[in-house]
């Protein structure tokens, strides 16, 4: 029977994973995010999306359902026959055991100091995106109260982003290419 892999992909904000997020789609690896679910359940509870509901939302579907929620959720998303996906944005050990009961996992982290991180999150502006270095440092402490510091630290795989998109494209490149390649020689 083939196994499914899942590629969780993980890193601060700020880091670079849309970069990877981006890559594995030009592979044609389907790309689940798991901030999705959250997404969708704060515009259902509140009709509205800020950085803040979405904190909110996260917390309590946890407090309400378990620390699994938004993993288990996830994976309601995926059908069977896509049996390579990555997953973006897991924040715990606890979500990684939910794929490990389903499939093989590796890990990849994306890696960035908070100097670029911060400037990355100027420079983008999206909604929530922190405009002081006491909202990047606050927003980035909440990231590590969930256990994002614990799944990084476990990674399979780095890519440290500090240099130009198409460097921290090619190294994503070459470990989603060899994860697919790996993956299919052992289902062989």
């Amino acid at each position: 029977m083939k196994r499914h892999l899942f590629i969780l992909l993980t890193g601060m904000p700020g880091s670079g994973k849309s970069v990877v997020v981006e890559v594995a789609r030009e592979l044609g690896i389907p790309v689940y995010t798991m901030g999705d679910v959250v997404r969708e359940e704060t515009l259902r509870r509140y009709g509205v999306i800020t950085h803040e509901l979405m904190v909110e939302t996260s917390r309590s579907l946890r407090e309400e359902f378990g620390d699994e929620v938004v993993a288990l959720r996830t994976l309601e998303r995926i059908p069977d026959d896509h049996l390579v996906v990555l997953i973006d944005g897991v924040r715990s050990l606890r979500e990684v055991e939910v794929f490990k009961r389903r499939g093989e996992v590796v890990i990849i982290a994306v890696h960035a100091s908070p100097k670029t991180r911060f400037k990355r999150l100027i420079e983008r502006k999206r909604p929530g995106d922190p405009s002081t270095l006491e909202e990047f440092t606050k927003r980035d402490l909440t990231e590590l109260r969930f256990g994002l510091g614990e799944v990084i630290a476990l990674a399979d795989h780095m890519i440290v982003n500090e240099g130009s998109i198409e460097e921290a494209k090619k190294a994503a490149r070459e470990i989603l290419r060899r994860l697919v390649e790996e993956h299919g020689r052992s289902d062989s």
